[in-house]
């Protein structure tokens, strides 16, 4: 019973908040989106990883080896789901990216905090930076044919990440009207990207949801489980395992619906991802966090 408390305790105020961004827009009210995500991408949520690195109280040494952890499970979840969208015979440009890169910032963040506080979010924000790195380059050359890694040096969350990484290392700290001011800025992150989700949810369309249901299901599967076996591999801590399995297992990023639109790919078959896995995480991840705590 105090488990299940504990767990509701996490989830409820990540699906409340994205619930009020649902209703917003079927209430008819205006929201938009684009400038939204624009002030969280390239300012509240940089600030919030420079911070939460910056003040961690984390060895340095565990950072590298969850970070190692973090590419190896991407890379194994990389390779199950290419063999099965090879298999099934389905457009490696629609598919592949979707279900191997999750929502580690719109949920995987607010998630790692609610769940194990400034030290887990300390973490996510690792492998939130990661999955960044990645699905700048490799995702968006599967997705577009191409992609510059210039442009990953360009991202804030990617500048503010190394950033960070740098001050925790060194050990060196803002002066603190200044990091108070970041952190304020930060602060606005979490509720800002969990009420776009809602938002987003809402305007998604999407018709035939069989196959995308049955694809979220495996994501669940394939994803926690490489990422429990990364973490075995790495020896990762109790802590930082959970952190890793967690972000694994978010459901698909409402990102890789926009980015199948902008090349002109199928985005009604992500829309129906976007929409089946996070229906689908109002139970997985509510059992996943039971499992790690």
């Amino acid at each position: 019973m105090n488990l299940a408390l504990t767990v509701l305790n996490i989830t409820a105020p990540i699906f409340i908040l994205a619930a009020v961004g649902y209703g917003w827009v079927k209430l008819g009210f205006e929201y938009r989106v684009e400038f939204v995500t624009r002030l969280a991408m390239t300012l509240s949520v940089p600030c919030l990883i420079f911070v939460a690195l910056m003040t961690a109280d984390i060895d340095p040494q565990a950072l590298g080896s969850l970070s190692l952890a973090s590419f190896t499970a991407y890379g194994l979840v990389s390779i199950v789901f290419l063999g099965i969208v090879k298999l099934r015979k389905l457009d490696t440009s629609t598919y592949l990216a979707p279900l191997v890169f999750g929502n580690t910032g719109n949920l995987g963040l607010p998630l790692a905090m609610f769940a194990f506080g400034e030290e887990g979010l300390s973490y996510a924000v690792v492998v939130f930076a990661v999955m960044a790195i990645l699905s700048f380059t490799i995702g968006v050359w599967v997705v577009a044919g191409g992609g510059s890694p210039i442009r990953v040096i360009k991202e804030p969350v990617v500048a503010a990440t190394f950033l960070g990484a740098l001050f925790l290392w060194q050990g060196w700290q803002t002066p603190i009207f200044l990091t108070n001011a970041l952190e304020l800025i930060g602060q606005m992150a979490i509720p800002i990207m969990l009420i776009t989700l809602g938002v987003a949810i809402a305007r998604l369309e999407t018709n035939d949801m069989g196959r995308a249901v049955w694809l979220s299901a495996i994501k669940v599967v394939v994803s926690a489980g490489a990422a429990w076996t990364a973490a075995r591999w790495f020896g990762l801590a109790p802590i930082p395992s959970a952190v890793l399995i967690v972000q694994l297992a978010t459901p698909v990023a409402v990102t890789s619906y926009l980015l199948a639109k902008k090349y002109g790919h199928e985005a009604q078959p992500v829309a129906g991802l976007v929409v089946a896995s996070t229906l689908l995480c109002v139970i997985s991840l509510p059992l996943i966090l039971a499992f790690v705590i």
